[in-house]
């Protein structure tokens, strides 16, 4: 593959950003690429293990002469860390941002980027229940999509070769307005972590139900909740204080059809409940074809264990 930028600077140094930097090694994608993490700790892990060719003590010092900038830290951060590094970018550089949230983003990142910086939002629909700078693997991103949300004025050359570099990552590339993303992910990953969460919670106040037969007998579906419910609690509070008005619109969307389940099983209305099943498997195996999941007993996430 050919090299699309000459210098990349990740600020976070978690899951998606070790994932990325990975993966821009395995393609070549890239001539150097900076990190910087807020704790010292995590630079010194990152150092030890080889994540990214130079690990840097200050944001400022990460984003030097970069020609594109990825923001890799929570939703509730961004602002402040684009004020931050404002002052330090290049002319003609490009900032980019792996959240799961975008309008939020683009209205607290936006404002504090200079004249001449290009300003691509970016969301990638990859992820494990692991955290931290080790977490990371090349695969992540594999047939997985990258969903980028340019602005009014965002450059159409900047967005072509952060496309392209998503591409040479290994991801299909799409575009969205923020205001749809939103909702699309209120669909298929926020509501269903927040209601993973609550029957994780549920679990925990039915004192009738031991922990050890939860943890025990949890194979029967329980366990497939507690995959996305152990995902990092800062990240999910940030995306649900940013993501307020989708994610009520679909709760109380979802709220609604658990009411009809609730009737159809107090009522004995079987046939309203084949019915509901049998749309919603043709939704599931809809997602087996398209490639995103695999039919096998650890749903395709044996690298994700690493």
């Amino acid at each position: 593959m050919t090299q699309v930028y000459d210098r990349v600077a990740l600020i976070g140094l978690g899951l998606i950003a070790s994932s990325m930097f990975w993966s821009i090694k395995r393609g070549g994608l890239v001539g150097e690429v900076t990190g910087y993490a807020r704790s010292a700790e995590t630079r010194d892990t990152a150092r030890e293990i080889g994540l990214c060719d130079r690990i840097c003590d200050t944001a400022a010092e990460a984003v030097k002469d970069a020609d594109l900038v990825v923001l890799c830290v929570p939703v509730g951060a961004m602002g402040a860390v684009a004020a931050e590094i404002a002052p330090h970018l290049k002319p003609g550089a490009t900032i980019s941002d792996v959240g799961s949230v975008k309008q939020s983003v683009i209205d607290t990142v936006g404002p504090h980027l200079p004249e001449g910086v290009h300003f691509v939002p970016a969301h990638p629909l990859a992820g494990t229940e692991h955290s931290g700078p080790k977490s990371g693997f090349a695969e992540l991103f594999d047939n997985r999509w990258c969903l980028l949300v340019p602005v009014p004025n965002s450059d159409p050359e900047a967005v072509a070769k952060l496309r392209a570099l998503w591409e040479g990552i290994g991801s299909n590339v799409e575009e969205m307005d923020a205001e749809h993303h939103d909702l699309v992910l209120a669909v298929t990953s926020h509501t269903p972590h927040l209601i993973a969460y609550t029957m994780v919670g549920v679990a925990d106040d039915l004192r009738r139900v031991t922990d050890s037969e939860v943890i025990k007998y949890s194979a029967a579906g329980f366990r497939d909740f507690t995959r996305i419910a152990a995902s990092d609690p800062t990240m999910w509070r940030d995306v649900f204080l940013t993501n307020k008005d989708a994610t009520l619109e679909i709760l109380g969307r979802f709220t609604e059809e658990l009411f009809a389940l609730q009737r159809a099983i107090r009522t004995g209305d079987g046939d309203m409940l084949h019915a509901y099943f049998t749309r919603t498997r043709a939704i599931r195996r809809g997602i087996l074809e398209a490639g995103q999941d695999v039919d096998a007993p650890d749903f395709g996430r044996g690298k994700a264990a690493k």
